[in-house]
């Protein structure tokens, strides 16, 4: 087989990304080479770790390096590794094709943007990695081989629908990226990328604090000094900010910088970052998460999972033990007890960090909470050591100002001194949560009500106690005390009158509802339905459903406004009439219309409509 050329098409999104990179408006065209060379660093650290966990594996990790070689004549730059290669499979896998999740959704944005600067913080957000080459080249070949194989291949393409692949007899280990480059054009960013002065100031601003030596030449042009390592004092902002690009392969800068300095007992650093934007993939099933775990500057680990929990699985960075094994393995992380000390006390400081930001960068936190809030929510679920802390830093909107967000510590604040509970109401949005019926007797009293309507609200609200000694209470469940002493009175004798037309309604609707009840929460509708208090929302139960998980039949209540007209009116036909048939189509009307005005479904509609239609007809 050795000669024969296969010709492959790419995926149609991988496709897609080419045509980007070859029309690229990107103008920082530069971090090409960034990108190449943090390929090759990621190559050299997986051979390292392989040769120590793979003792039979017949390779020489003696001088393990990046080469940059550049020919002006010819006009190529290559980046060579002498790191883990790759295979046939995984060069088709890798590069033919994109397993990155989240691509689809970003080409859709991509496409449907018709501002330049969306479409650059889109790439600059998705990342592009070894697609980018093809911003500077009009052909890129790839030739590489996997440590331990026989054989090489090498992979070429001009970006177009297709790319040759065939096998190499004498490959060198590692990989070889040759870029054949545009023609210069300073108009558009695209530069001579075989000067060396400009290949060293590449080198310089994006990639000086890479480990591994990269050479230009015999001149090794990079200061290799790992960033966490360096004092603070020392570190500037770009250079953080070049490291976080590194390794999240996000072309933003990050929102925060955090840094843990661990002495002791058990020692260790951590650079961690929180990104300015949300991954495509934040809550997809398919993404990554985790930051890299390094044991005395030695990669260990990529996406090292039990150092950071689920819900703050935006987090990037780096943490660098002293003291654990190189050859340590998932499953022994999950029982290290080192391990879950390290994670407690990052998790305390990137809340930390976020409140901190929240009392002294209210726009920045703010930034952070639009993007990562509906993932920090998900902690007041699973994470009960620190759900204080997480609460301490939850911001809803709420009745109190139509634009600005509060939170829980504010509405606290504001609460009046006779209010014990805090109160909320879930949602699929805020017009429908403030046109809701459920509302009227808060707002008129006035009373500040949370609107919560991030699908994860529906579940934490109920998992959670309280917070600084008051109850969350739905208003749209339960029984809702908000009359004075005076108004108890009052609403006592009219239970007294209208029992009879309830427990009459309560029959007559036995298969819809389990009780019909005087509100004290309704001012202007006629009617609402409400839960038992630890019932779920009719919200909950639909993402359970549609989660394919079927519950039990959960009746609710119907609650009625003795001062409406519609409800008087019904109470006085009831005392007066003996045929009551008709009275029992009003009872239902009223049931449908407190469930329409909550935004809920009927079981019948076409009935519904019928006894509607039968009414108006009667009116004319």
């Amino acid at each position: 087989m050795t000669g024969h050329v296969e010709t492959l098409e790419f995926q149609s999104e991988a496709r897609q990304l080419l045509q980007l990179m070859i029309h690229s408006i990107y103008s920082n065209k530069d971090t090409f080479l960034r990108e190449l060379i943090s390929n090759a660093s990621d190559a050299l650290d997986k051979l390292r770790l392989e040769a120590f966990r793979d003792k039979e594996l017949q390779v020489d990790t003696d001088d393990l390096h990046i080469l940059i070689e550049a020919d002006q004549e010819a006009r190529t730059l290559t980046v060579r590794d002498n790191g883990i290669g790759m295979s046939r499979d995984e060069v088709v896998g890798l590069i033919g094709t994109i397993a990155k999740s989240g691509t689809g959704e970003f080409l859709r944005r991509l496409r449907e943007t018709q501002d330049a600067a969306v479409s650059q913080e889109l790439i600059g957000q998705f990342g592009i990695g070894f697609y980018s080459s093809f911003m500077v080249a009009d052909k890129v070949t790839l030739v590489t081989r996997r440590a331990g194989a026989d054989e090489g291949v090498r992979w070429e393409s001009s970006g177009e629908s297709t790319y040759t692949i065939e096998p190499v007899p004498d490959a060198a280990q590692g990989t070889a990226v040759t870029l054949h480059l545009k023609p210069e054009n300073t108009e558009e960013h695209l530069y001579d990328y075989t000067d060396t002065a400009k290949i060293t100031e590449i080198v310089k601003h994006y990639s000086d604090f890479i480990t591994w030596p990269v050479r230009l030449g015999e001149e090794t042009i990079n200061s290799r000094k790992a960033l966490w390592a360096r004092p603070q004092s020392e570190v500037t902002e770009d250079e953080y900010a070049e490291f976080y690009k590194h390794i999240s392969h996000d072309w933003n800068n990050p929102l925060e910088t955090i840094r843990v300095q661990a002495e002791g007992t058990f020692e260790y650093q951590a650079l961690l970052f929180i990104p300015a934007q949300a991954p495509l993939d934040l809550f997809m099933r398919e993404r990554k998460r985790g930051v890299q775990l390094y044991v005395k500057r030695v990669f260990v680990m990529d996406d090292c999972e039990e150092l950071m929990p689920e819900y703050l699985r935006f987090v990037k960075g780096v943490v660098d033990a002293a003291d654990l094994s190189l050859n340590v393995s998932r499953e022994i992380l999950q029982r290290d007890r080192q391990i879950q000390l390290m994670r407690r006390r990052l998790v305390k400081k990137v809340l930390s960090t976020v409140k901190t930001m929240m009392a002294d960068a209210p726009e920045t936190y703010t930034k952070f909470w639009g993007e990562f809030g509906r993932a920090v929510k998900e902690g007041l679920l699973d994470d009960t050591e620190n759900r204080d802390a997480i609460l301490d830093i939850v911001s809803c909107e709420s009745t109190h100002d139509p634009e600005q967000q509060t939170t829980l510590a504010d509405y606290v604040s504001r609460m009046p001194e006779a209010q014990q509970d805090i109160y909320y109401m879930t949602g699929a949005s805020r017009t429908a949560i403030e046109s809701s019926p459920h509302l009227e007797a808060f707002q008129a009293k006035g009373f500040e009500v949370l609107i919560l309507t991030d699908p994860v609200d529906e579940m934490w609200v109920d998992a959670v106690p309280g917070y600084s000694g008051k109850q969350f209470q739905s208003i749209a469940k339960g029984k809702v005390d908000l009359d004075s002493e005076e108004d108890k009175a009052a609403a006592e004798e009219r239970q007294k009158e209208f029992a009879d037309l309830l427990g009459w309604m309560s029959t007559v609707l036995s298969e819809q509802v389990k009780e019909v009840r005087l509100s004290s929460r309704l001012t202007t509708s006629p009617a609402c339905v409400v839960g038992d208090t630890y019932d779920p929302s009719p919200t909950l139960e639909k993402l359970y459903r549609n989660m394919g998980q079927e519950l039990p039949r959960i009746k609710r209540i119907l609650e009625l406004n003795p001062t409406h007209p519609l409800v008087t009116g019904l109470h006085a036909a009831f005392g007066e009439r003996e045929d009551r048939d008709p009275l029992a189509e009003t009872a239902e009307l009223l049931y449908g219309l407190a469930l329409l005005a909550e935004g809920g479904d009927l079981a019948d509609s076409n009935r519904f409509i019928k006894l509607v239609a039968d009414r108006l007809q009667r009116t004319l």
